[in-house]
């Protein structure tokens, strides 16, 4: 999975946190640059994304609408299974990521992990 480009990275910030479906113009006008972009720049790079199975568009009059297709927490757990994929000691890579998460972080990964296992133990058991 390739990161984002600078501007399609920051178009994804303003369509994930408006949660909802937004206008070329209305991402725009939410856009956090400087300079801003030109509206057809937004416009091709939301139509690129668009490409790339990450907006999904409805026509609204003779414009387009666009909505994420998937949550930032997606994008960012494709990031780290693509990174992880780049080593061949993926326990190596794990280790080091797991050394240097907070303590409240260890907490919640700890608990996602032993759901995590439950779930696996009833799918080993239905197919028993």
């Amino acid at each position: 999975m390739q990161r984002f480009g600078e501007l399609e990275a920051a178009i994804m910030e303003v369509v994930w946190d408006a949660g909802d479906s937004l206008l070329v113009r209305e991402v725009l006008n939410r856009l956090d640059r400087d300079p801003a972009p030109a509206f057809t720049t937004v416009q091709t790079v939301m139509n690129i994304l668009h490409g790339k199975g990450w907006l999904d568009r409805d026509l609204d009059g003779r414009a387009y609408r666009y909505r994420a297709t998937a949550p930032r927490e997606d994008y960012v757990a494709g990031l780290m299974r693509h990174a992880l994929d780049e080593t061949a000691d993926r326990g190596a890579a794990l280790a080091r990521f797991v050394d240097a998460m907070a303590p409240d972080e260890i907490a919640e990964l700890t608990e996602r992990l032993d759901a995590a296992r439950s779930r696996n133990a009833g799918r080993e058991e239905e197919g028993t």
